[in-house]
């Protein structure tokens, strides 16, 4: 199916991206192949990812990448020994090069309809955003990768846009922006940091200004707000993504990673980040409501201090999925998360070996709207 063009960006057609909070349809994930992501600790990997697999095919319908037909065999058999429900699963046999799907799969957005009296049912639309995917700025093996959201597009048959950008010669180009790099709220607000998106290091867009990536965000995102946070936690090679330090757990309420060892090179720059959601207002000008996620301890593999954070945690359909690592704060952050989503079950995932590819929970996940309308 060809890609559409649409004249009008998603914010003036009434399009917004969800808080991650609200109906899935599914979840896409991909499944790891590449034994370098995890050098010395592979072997665990594909049984994990089997088991989120089972976790998430629970409750919503779980869109799985493998590298090709041999591949799915292999994993729909691993995912059968897992106790998998195998009828929520939907293979894409699509090669890739890493398998942190936030990424580099599509970022979704929906447009909630007006009820009317013809109809009893809110008319809901979904779409995507396809932003560019550049590795990170890091790594060389991404263009598979930077494929995979055009893939999603084909595949759904859903209204698309490309986030394009004009440069100082008046050309438009494409605009470089990973999921994990944002958080939302689903009411206009955004969360981000300037070490990944404004600084000149990270090369995502070089040149490209506050306010211009601010009217992206309003034009495709349907973005009111952006709360500009400093910088990540050590370890971090994504340059200060916000799902390590920051997360959005309704319209108001925001989750903000603390350090309160001053020894430890993550406190001041936490801390940081913590006076500035401090002096962030809501659009209706009241503070926003902060609750405070401890560290674990520093994990060190190798020699190399690794991003664990509780604050990589993925809010699905009736579950939330947190990151754990045999820490005595393993059980704070449970409740605390617990505490926010009434809900939902809290259920922790041993992620030590995760953690050994520079990445957790919601690193690997995207989600995918629902077509049906949003709870108030």
């Amino acid at each position: 199916m060809p890609v559409r063009h649409y004249e009008k960006t998603p914010r003036a057609l009434g399009y917004r991206m969800p808080a991650e909070w609200e109906p899935h349809e599914a979840t896409w994930l991909a499944w790891p192949h590449n034994p370098e992501d995890w050098p010395g600790k592979f072997q665990s990997i594909p049984w994990l990812h089997a088991e989120i697999v089972r976790l998430l095919a629970a409750h919503e319908r779980v869109h799985l990448i493998v590298e090709n037909a041999s591949a799915k065999q292999r994993v729909k058999s691993m995912l059968h020994r897992a106790g998998v429900n195998l009828d929520q699963v939907t293979f894409h046999a699509w090669p890739t090069d890493r398998g942190w799907t936030r990424d580099s799969g599509p970022i979704f957005i929906k447009k909630d309809g007006v009820r009317n009296a013809e109809s009893r049912n809110s008319e809901v639309k979904v779409g995507l955003t396809n932003w560019r995917f550049n590795g990170w700025a890091k790594y060389s093996d991404w263009r598979l990768d930077d494929k995979l959201r055009g893939r999603v597009t084909k595949l759904l048959g859903l209204p698309s846009w490309q986030p394009l950008i004009q440069n100082h010669n008046g050309m438009n180009r494409p605009i470089v922006l990973e999921g994990g790099s944002i958080d939302v709220n689903g009411a206009g607000s955004l969360l981000s940091t300037e070490e990944c998106l404004l600084s000149e290091v990270q090369q995502r867009n070089p040149g490209v200004s506050r306010g211009q990536l601010e009217r992206v965000f309003y034009d495709y995102l349907g973005v009111d707000q952006t709360i500009w946070l400093n910088r990540g936690i050590v370890g971090d090679d994504t340059h200060g993504h916000i799902d390590d330090i920051a997360r959005f757990v309704a319209p108001a309420t925001i989750v903000a990673a603390v350090e309160p060892d001053t020894r430890d090179p993550n406190h001041a720059p936490l801390a940081e980040n913590l006076s500035r959601l401090k002096s962030a207002r809501t659009q209706q000008g009241k503070e926003f409501t902060i609750v405070e996620l401890p560290m674990p301890r520093p994990i060190v593999f190798r020699g190399q201090r690794l991003p664990a954070s509780y604050a990589n945690f993925y809010v699905a359909n009736e579950i939330v999925l947190v990151p754990t690592f045999h820490d005595r704060n393993d059980r704070v952050a449970l409740n605390i998360l617990a505490e926010l989503f009434p809900d939902r079950e809290i259920i922790g995932v041993h992620c030590v070996d995760l953690i050994w590819g520079l990445g957790a929970l919601h690193c690997m996940t995207q989600q995918q709207p629902s077509a049906l309308p949003s709870k108030a």
